[in-house]
């Protein structure tokens, strides 16, 4: 009880000194604040990013690989050093499809545009849409499903029709809510479509394409293309990921057949697993991790020694209080303690306030990418006893220092 009781008066006489001494409290707490925004900010960022790509993947098992012309295009800062080989024509992706005997579905895809606008009526969406052109099985290899309507035919596919498949996003900026889209026509860019599907939401992966994109017939696209030498995409899903290396093993041997190379040669195209992709992605983001940290404890560091600099202060102006309270019979440990609840609850009035605005901070940076509001909970809870922490250890020497004073000098000090 006598424990409570001094616990409670040291923090009572430390809220009495903070409502003194606002400026100062609210300068101390607010270098406080910014190490802690900057910390959770960074971290609820990267913690966003993280559950979009693991979103982003997640559906598309891990069973599939992708045949491209270059790497994966993932990858944080060195997206300059991948390697980019001859384009992958068509006919070389058709007689690929034609040729793989081993039991898997084979898509073949062309991606048009990103920047692409959807306009039906007088209402547009933003150039951010996604235009590809893809086979019957691109929609099962990459991870889609579709909410109504239908996938392209046989003739479609074959004599490349107008027709769309369009992204939930895109469905709902152009109709009303209960007008049924099906058979109407839009444009994309300066093409005209007429919807055959709608996607099912992809939600927080829809920055990869989901619930932004447009699937057209890939001979469509193959004659809408604006490159003159386009590369084409081929994708593949195994029957079950046992048996995922044999199948990877019979597609190199025959692309490499198709693409004319010798024994000798290298590959001169990229495979590339669905798996791979998000381990090598949980890795860089690992590093980010790291490094947000790093910047976030470097900026703490500084705001410690802040705050000690000004309980120090602090120290200094009580001095005569000091002597008061140790004339009247508080010992050395109560004056400790005090000194020490006051520099802890300082520290956590700043990363309370850091934790809301670096929360605010991370989240928008958050939903600009993935659409979804993440909450931290390691990191706050985390970003509490680290600011705890930060209390003790910069309030040690000040208290300290006030714990020893003489009563008689700290009496007689002006």
């Amino acid at each position: 009880m006598p424990v409570k009781t001094t616990l409670k008066e040291n923090i009572s006489i430390a809220l009495q000194s903070i409502g003194g001494n606002r400026l100062r409290t609210s300068l101390t707490a607010l270098i406080i604040a910014i190490g802690i925004m900057a910390l959770v900010g960074i971290l609820t960022a990267i913690e966003g990013i993280k559950q979009y790509t693991n979103d982003a993947f997640s559906s598309l098992g891990a069973n599939s690989f992708t045949i491209q012309n270059r790497g994966s295009g993932v990858n944080f800062g060195r997206g300059g050093h991948r390697k980019i080989y001859p384009a992958i024509r068509y006919d070389q992706a058709a007689r690929f499809k034609e040729l793989y005997k081993l039991p898997a579905l084979v898509s073949i895809n062309l991606n048009i545009s990103g920047t692409a606008t959807a306009k039906y009526g007088s209402e547009k969406t933003n150039p951010n849409i996604n235009l590809s052109g893809g086979n019957e099985n691109y929609i099962q290899t990459n991870g889609y499903k579709l909410a109504f309507g239908r996938n392209f035919s046989s003739s479609e596919l074959e004599h490349g029709a107008n027709v769309v498949i369009i992204g939930d996003e895109i469905r709902s900026k152009l109709f009303k809510k209960n007008d049924n889209p099906i058979d109407k026509s839009i444009y994309v860019g300066n093409n005209k479509f007429n919807i055959i599907g709608v996607f099912a939401s992809k939600g927080s992966s829809a920055g990869f394409g989901g619930d932004r994109f447009c699937l057209i017939p890939i001979f469509k696209a193959k004659q809408i293309a604006t490159t003159s030498n386009p590369s084409f995409e081929i994708g593949v899903m195994a029957g079950n990921s046992g048996v995922l290396d044999a199948s990877i093993g019979e597609a190199t041997s025959l692309f490499r057949n198709i693409r004319d190379l010798n024994i000798g040669n290298p590959d001169n195209f990229e495979i590339t697993r669905s798996d791979s992709i998000q381990q090598q992605l949980a890795g860089q983001l690992s590093g980010m991790t790291y490094a947000g940290f790093g910047i976030g404890i470097i900026t703490l560091i500084g705001a410690a020694i802040g705050l000690m600099n000004i309980m120090l202060v602090s120290v200094t102006e009580r001095t005569r209080e000091i002597g008061v309270r140790k004339a009247i019979g508080a010992t050395p440990s109560i004056i400790r303690k005090q000194f020490l609840i006051e520099a802890i609850v300082i520290c956590l009035i700043g990363g309370v306030a850091g934790i809301i605005f670096g929360m605010a901070m991370g989240n928008l940076i958050a939903v600009q990418i993935s659409g979804t509001f993440i909450v931290p909970w390691l990191w706050l809870f985390s970003a509490i006893c680290l600011c705890t922490l930060i209390g003790l250890v910069s309030g040690f020497y000040p208290a300290k220092k006030a714990s020893k004073l003489d009563p008689v000098e700290a009496l007689r000090y002006e």
